[in-house]
Order: structure tokens, then C-alpha cells, then sequence
């Protein structure tokens, strides 16, 4: 079986981490690799870590020159995707890693987003607890997928075993993560210069301001939480890639330590890319650098009366270009792991 793949968006971290990952796959063979400003650039000089493709001239993005394809992935700012996906035949396979079709309400989309909201498609977590079972259902030979939010991938696999078992009270539910650099995107800014970063750890998007905030809301209320609020706080820390989500929220009344553990060890049994650590082993983002893989640990802080939950993953793997790959793998019917690895690069 042959798949040919089209990326639109390739000059960018998000579409050079779709390149590398998805040119693992057995199966794929890259086409039409298009930017905008970067177009007529050769690969090398945007991804020189990609020696393979180094010489692919990137193409302008234009709906012809991603037409022909067996599945296009777009890897375009937030509120770009839709016009070029309105172009693209309802037989290719079409994976948005941008923000442009993962809210459902409308409302969500002008609380957080400018422009107008053009929709929602099947969303791209597949562990993602659903009333009907888990959100792989729902992406099998599917032609349009939203791949999900970095920050929101790790907020929802950490807490939604406790808000779906019962074991925590989802009215508070406080979430603090560590984020890399590259989950900024690539673009020049003050505030992203290695002398604004390098040994400092900064605050964003504080206040309920972040993007992922109604997402992960979206998320947790599909794995049946009821009146979800969450105070979401993201802090930049120097380094490239990585995200580590500190998660905590109320024990529910009548749950304990032995059932709070248990529920998260329920809710991810067989999975194969979400791991719940033994006890007393804590979650490190270098453990999970390159890699498919969420590392997971669960407690409860007595004294507090509150479960922390710890969520470890790369950022542009599992929180991104891995997921579509994932995703990918499902809606095509081949088998989900295809070209993905658990395997991280540590030190």
C-alpha cells in the first residue's frame, strides 16, 4: 500500500515534525511540501535535520499544488486552514493541525479566535473518552480530522480518567504547565529570542486567556464531566520542546487513594501510547522527547484534599504531528501504532 502525503505549512516546526514523523511510516511517500513566504526555499534550509529531504524545493500552497494526493495535512497557522480545505476534494484525507475545526460551539470559537467559525471535524485524541466509548470510534475511515491542541492533549489525558471514574470534583479543576519554546510556533518574536529565554521561566495567556482552554473544557465534558471549570496557566521554560502538565482538582467525597489510582489505571490499560508510571515515578519531558508517548502519574495529596495528576509529553509528537499520524492510521484502517514509536531520546 502506497500513501502519498501532501504538506502544507512544511517550512514551519509543526510541518518539519510532520515530515520527520510521518516519513517513518512504511507506507508513505511525500508529495507536494508547500509554504508560503518560504516557497521556492529548499527544505534543508528551513529543516537541515531532515538529510533525506534536504533538497525538496517547497512549493507555493495553493489548492492545485496539494491536489492529487492521497491525504493532505495542513500545518498552517490557526484560521488558515479553512480556506484551503474548502478547495480539497471530499475524497482526500484532510488532517488540520491548526486550531480550525476543533471546537464544536461557535461561541468558543469567537470567545477565543478572530474570524468566523467554519465548523467542526472528527477530533484527533483517539484515547479521548467519549460517551460512546473512546474517540478511535469516531475517526475510523473518516476524510476530515482536527488533530488536536499540544497543551489541551496534555491537560485531557491527565485528568479525564477522574473526571469520566467519578473520583474528582471537575468544578476545580487547576492545571500548570511547563511548555517549550517551539510550542510558540516558528516565527520572530522579542519574547522568543534565546536572550529573552534562556534562564528565565515566563508566565502566558494567564487569566483564562490560553487557546486550549475551551478544548480542554470540550474534552473533559466528553469524557462526562458535568460543570467543568478550570484555571489554566501555561509557563514558557527554556527549553525546545516539551510539555509538563501539573494537573490537580478536589477528591470527590467518598474516594480514596486505592480508587484514584485505579481509575487511571482503567482508563489506559492497553493503550499503547499513554502510560501510567509505577508509583513514586514521576513523569520527565526528556523521557518523552521524539516520542508517540504520554507518561503519566497520579496521587492524592491528603492534607489537601486534592488528586494531582502529571502529564509528560513532547509537544510536537504526541501533542501534535504524532497524533495526526496516529489519527492517520485509524481513519485509514491500518493499524494504529504504524510508524510510531514509544522510544524517546534521552539524555
Amino acid at each position: 500500500m502506497s500513501i502519498s502525503v501532501a504538506i502544507a505549512g512544511a517550512s514551519g516546526y509543526v510541518g518539519g515534525e510532520v515530515l520527520r514523523v510521518f516519513s517513518q511510516h512504511p507506507d508513505v511517500e511525500f508529495g507536494a511540501l508547500t509554504a508560503h513566504s518560504s516557497a521556492g526555499d529548499t527544505v534543508g534550509q528551513h529543516h537541515p535535520h531532515l538529510v533525506p529531504f534536504a533538497d525538496r524545493v517547497i512549493l507555493d500552497t495553493t489548492a492545485e499544488n496539494l491536489a492529487g494526493h492521497d491525504v493532505v495535512v495542513l500545518a498552517l497557522p490557526h484560521g488558515a486552514s479553512a480556506a484551503i480545505a474548502a478547495q480539497l476534494p471530499d475524497d482526500v484525507l484532510v488532517i488540520d493541525c491548526g486550531a480550525d475545526y476543533r471546537l464544536t460551539d461557535p461561541s468558543d470559537w469567537a470567545a477565543y479566535y478572530p474570524g468566523e467559525h467554519a465548523g467542526s471535524w472528527p477530533y484527533g485524541i483517539p484515547e479521548l473518552i467519549t460517551p460512546a466509548g473512546r474517540q478511535r470510534e469516531h475517526l475510523a475511515g473518516v476524510k476530515r480530522i482536527a488533530a488536536p491542541g499540544c497543551n489541551a492533549s496534555a491537560v485531557t489525558l491527565a485528568m479525564q480518567p477522574g473526571v469520566n471514574a467519578g473520583v474528582v470534583d471537575a468544578s476545580d479543576i487547576v492545571a500548570t504547565l511547563a511548555v517549550g519554546y517551539s510550542g510558540a510556533g516558528k516565527k520572530l518574536a522579542t519574547n522568543l529570542l534565546a536572550s529573552e529565554g534562556l534562564g528565565s521561566a515566563v508566565p502566558y495567556a494567564v487569566g483564562g486567556t490560553h487557546r486550549h482552554v475551551p478544548e480542554i473544557i470540550q474534552n473533559l465534558t466528553s469524557a462526562g464531566g458535568q460543570g467543568i471549570r478550570l484555571s489554566f496557566t501555561p509557563i514558557l521554560v527554556p527549553m525546545s520542546r516539551g510539555i509538563l502538565a501539573s494537573v490537580t482538582a478536589p477528591l470527590a467525597p467518598g474516594a480514596g487513594a486505592a480508587a484514584v489510582r485505579q481509575a487511571w489505571l482503567d482508563a489506559y490499560e492497553g493503550e499503547p501510547f499513554v502510560k501510567v508510571l509505577p508509583e513514586g515515578q514521576w513523569p520527565a519531558t526528556a523521557s518523552a522527547v521524539g516520542a508517540n508517548t504520554a507518561l503519566l502519574q497520579v496521587t492524592v495529596d491528603e492534607r489537601a484534599g486534592r488528586v494531582i495528576a502529571v502529564c509528560a509529553l513532547d509537544n510536537l509528537v504526541k501533542g501534535t504531528a504524532g497524533a495526526a499520524l496516529q489519527s492517520m492510521n485509524i481513519a485509514l484502517g491500518l493499524p494504529e501504532a504504524t510508524g510510531l514509536t514509544t522510544i524517546g531520546v534521552a539524555p
